[in-house]
């Protein structure tokens, strides 16, 4: 397809159904596109645009939003495992990751959980949990949302309780990796982004000041400049 051009398809991965969003020349390098709680695919075009002329990219709805199905258990590590499942099922045995916010999350637990597979990973202004007070969410969403309200409530469990072993095996990641930081203006301590950056040993972080955490969204002209060099091989 035409570098510009994006298109959805549905596929089907571990007995669920999923939507993804391609650009670009299946035969490239490709790169998957992981959103943030309560996001979905479309929210990757405009930095799939600025990629698919060298790239493949692959931008998925998670489990429980978009158009994917509304699954019967939800976790990061569920969430890890479908990507396994989504590189399986397009047939990408080496891949680059770049994931914001939750996404982020689990671009760290699928490069800890198979090294050999993640070519490079862009994790946009999120550590790894690490423990929190936030209030459970009631039992029926306020509103309308755009995804699995069940979600929510497991995934605040996991940044309030989360494994240990999701900062113990930041070392383990082999990956180049980009660390983008959104500045002061972001809700994200930046020290726990330069810590994080410290624990994988191919890492490297930049922050683009006031960008604030949808730092893709707000600054993508910026964000793009350093993605693109950095999965390239250049310098970032």
């Amino acid at each position: 397809m035409p570098a510009s051009e994006i298109e959805d398809r549905i596929v089907e991965l571990r007995g669920l159904r999923f939507r993804i969003r391609e650009a670009g020349d299946p035969r490239q390098p490709a790169v998957v596109l992981l959103h943030h709680l309560g996001g979905d695919a479309d929210g990757w075009d405009e930095v799939a645009r600025a990629l698919s002329d060298r790239f493949r990219t692959i931008a998925l709805d998670q489990r429980g939003h978009g158009r994917s199905a509304r699954a019967p258990v939800y976790s990061f590590e569920e969430m890890r495992d479908d990507v396994a499942a989504l590189a399986d099922r397009v047939g990408l045995v080496r891949f680059s990751l770049i994931g914001h916010s939750m996404g982020g999350t689990v671009g760290f637990l699928v490069a800890q959980r198979w090294p050999e597979r993640v070519e490079a990973l862009v994790i946009e202004d999120t550590p790894p949990p690490r423990g929190a007070s936030l209030p459970e969410p009631p039992a029926e969403p306020p509103g309308p949302v755009p995804f699995d309200w069940p979600l929510a409530r497991a995934i605040v469990r996991q940044l309030n309780a989360p494994d240990p072993k999701y900062w113990e095996e930041l070392s383990a990641i082999r990956a180049r990796t980009l660390i983008i930081g959104g500045g002061a203006t972001s809700p994200i301590p930046q020290d726990s982004l330069v810590e994080v950056a410290r624990r994988i040993p191919r890492a490297r972080l930049r922050t683009i000041e006031g960008a604030g955490h949808l730092v893709h969204a707000t600054r993508p002209a910026e964000f793009a400049a350093l993605v693109r060099p950095f999965l390239l091989g250049e310098s970032a």
